[in-house]
């Protein structure tokens, strides 16, 4: 008889808990919006060129991100956006189309140039550079006139195997468009999906966990 009394005094006690925190507001209704508390704020640089194209960061480090511009070249800030460094001018290639950082290495950093949305004032790409070192010096990888390029996609596992989505020339049919694929990072590229010399590669992506899989969107 005294353990159900014992259980019953308990109930009690958990309802007449429930009831005070109803009371008192503290179980309300749950929010809707979830980010609704959340505020944007504008982190620059404001000297980007306009457009930005592309951003990139590091998972597990907040403070570190790399912006494209569509005319202004490539910016970097180690301080959550505080600060921002210019770490990418090379004349005619100043738009930046791509940005892409090694899974494996994130000092590794890839830049496709050319902004890769078409519009009547844009600047023409000419083609892919790599840093080695965290975008303190350059080097140019080839395909200058694969045009305009939109992304940058790197093996997780192997950071030599790089892929390039080239939207190719705006203006004009050009054979150097569609997806490029390099094995020893970047000394040669293989042309490995092409349609026809007016359809180029919008976007592409890697299966996660496969990166054998990959998926292209094509854009005539």
């Amino acid at each position: 008889m005294s353990k159900k009394l014992d259980r019953l005094s308990a109930l009690a006690f958990v309802m007449a808990v429930i009831f005070g925190a109803c009371q008192g507001g503290v179980m309300a209704s749950p929010i809707s919006n979830p980010l609704a508390h959340l505020d944007f704020r504008n982190l620059g640089p404001a000297v980007a060129g306009g457009r930005v194209t592309s951003v990139v960061g590091i998972a597990g480090n907040p403070n570190l991100y790399y912006v494209g511009a569509a005319a202004g070249g490539v910016w970097k800030t180690t301080d959550g956006g505080n600060a921002w460094k210019n770490v990418f001018g090379h004349g005619d290639s100043a738009s930046i189309g791509a940005i892409a950082l090694a899974p494996s290495n994130p000092n590794l950093v890839w830049v496709g140039t050319g902004e890769a949305n078409p519009r009547n004032d844009m600047v023409d790409g000419g083609g892919v550079y790599y840093s080695p070192d965290a975008g303190k010096s350059w080097r140019f990888m080839g395909l200058r006139d694969a045009g305009q390029i939109g992304r940058i996609v790197i093996d997780p596992a192997d950071p030599k195997v790089v892929y390039v989505c080239a939207l190719g020339d705006v203006w004009k049919p050009n054979e150097q468009r569609g997806v490029f694929m390099s094995s020893d990072g970047g000394g040669h590229w293989k042309k490995v999906l092409y349609i026809n010399n007016e359809t180029g590669c919008s976007d592409i992506a890697l299966q996660p966990g496969n990166p054998q899989v990959l998926i292209a969107g094509m854009w005539q």
